[in-house]
């Protein structure tokens, strides 16, 4: 199994911070929250980032992530995906499948990770943790699906796969409100519920 933690988005709605470098109440930068979560559950991590993004990409090489730069054409989400997912080629951990990770949810705590890796099989294929019947992250897909991850495009991300293999979807419950916090604003970093 190996971890992909997005962090090569735009943060736009966050205004002229690097949003991914913010510090939590912590002190700890969200994208280093989230890739330590991530590599908890999952050691084998790989976190795609902007080529100009090198404080980034030096925070998290530092922490014993493998970091992959996008090249400048390739900034949608699902172009930083397909990197991705070409890029663990490279990973023998791979072969058992993918956890796909937002760099922008540092809340999501590694024993939830955990349960969705451990829980991804050649039966339920495609695993997504809910809390109180709502959706969130990370989404873990075994290997079989990597030619369609790698043909993804746009900024649908993997979306357009789980809407095509419903049958193959298992929903796992948590009691981890974290995974379904994303942090797209100031005023998000800020609210106490998604604290752990």
């Amino acid at each position: 199994m190996i971890g992909i933690l997005l962090a090569a988005g735009f943060s736009r709605r966050f205004g002229a911070s690097n949003k991914l470098l913010q510090p939590m109440a912590d002190g700890r930068p969200i994208a280093l929250a989230a890739a330590k979560n991530l590599m908890q559950a999952v050691p084998d991590c790989i976190a795609v980032v902007r080529p100009d993004n090198t404080a980034l990409a030096t925070l998290l090489r530092q922490a014993g992530v493998n970091v992959l730069a996008c090249e400048e054409t390739e900034l949608e989400m699902a172009d930083s995906l397909c990197a991705a997912i070409r890029h663990s080629a490279n990973f023998e951990a791979a072969q058992q499948g993918f956890v796909i990770a937002l760099a922008d949810m540092p809340y999501i705590q590694p024993t939830t990770i955990r349960m969705v890796a451990n829980k991804l099989n050649d039966r339920e294929s495609i695993v997504i943790p809910t809390y109180h019947g709502q959706r969130g992250h990370p989404v873990a897909f075994a290997a079989q699906y990597r030619s369609e991850l790698e043909a993804l495009k746009g900024d649908e991300g993997a979306r357009a796969i789980v809407k095509r293999h419903t049958s193959a979807i298992c929903l796992l419950p948590c009691e981890d409100a974290g995974i379904l916090a994303d942090i797209d604003t100031l005023q998000d970093l800020e609210r106490e519920e998604f604290r752990v």
